[in-house]
């Protein structure tokens, strides 16, 4: 082999390689979104768009940040600005509802099932928080996702006493795919903290004591930052 043929291997072999090197790092980029879901890729946007209007919601959650802990401890801070999807639903009497119907106010969303026993053992005590924090600055909105039967979930209400929350329900579970499509539900219940623009305060997989004095700071903290914020 002449030293021009040489040449030209050893050039072809490093074009490969770097083709190779290329196609790994994203590989392995791809398998890091599909393992950590696409929360990092929404934050990295540069808050462009509706993202842009939620950057004061950072701020109020590096404010409520400390009181995420003993019974509320697995609440997830935001750390990044997120306009919460509007989501579609209706209410009890099967009039048609967004949460864009809450702007103005503090919510604290919650998406449930009978299905789902951590569900079904956690609706007490949002029924309690709204009894003592509901009101004009803050309201709990749980939406039922149940896709059959739906009087089951309104006889479930009624039969453990729940009478302070009011009824919301999507039977098509649109809400939670899209909540999941963002990286913000994997599983059930699922439970976000809105501030009164729309944007994530917070965000929680799994239940919670919301009735406990933990989760009663957390919440009059992010009430009173909201209300200073706006």
């Amino acid at each position: 082999m002449t030293e021009s043929a040489r040449s030209e291997a050893r050039t072809h072999a490093k074009k490969r390689l770097a083709m190779v090197l290329v196609g790994g790092v994203a590989g392995v980029a791809v398998g890091l979104a599909g393992v950590y879901g696409i929360t990092t890729l929404i934050g990295n946007k540069g808050a462009s768009g509706a993202n842009a209007a939620c950057r004061p919601a950072v701020e109020l959650a590096k404010k409520v940040a400390p009181l995420a802990r003993g019974e509320v401890a697995a609440v997830n801070v935001a750390k990044a600005p997120l306009k919460v999807p509007t989501l579609a639903f209706h209410d009890a009497t099967g009039a048609a509802k967004t949460l864009a119907d809450f702007r103005g106010k503090t919510v604290l969303l919650n998406l449930w099932a009978t299905w789902c026993v951590p569900c079904r053992k956690e609706m007490p005590t949002l029924d309690a928080l709204e009894q003592k924090k509901g009101g004009a600055d803050f309201q709990v909105v749980a939406v039922n996702i149940d896709t059959r039967d739906p009087d089951k979930p309104k006889a479930f209400l009624k039969e453990i006493g729940i009478s302070k929350l009011a009824y919301y329900a999507d039977p098509d579970a649109k809400a939670f795919q899209e909540l999941k499509a963002i990286g913000r539900a994997f599983g059930m219940p699922t439970t976000m903290l809105v501030d009164p623009n729309g944007c994530e305060i917070g965000t929680i997989a799994g239940p919670a004591e919301w009735a406990s004095d933990d989760a009663l700071k957390l919440i009059d903290a992010a009430v009173a930052a909201s209300k200073q914020a706006n």
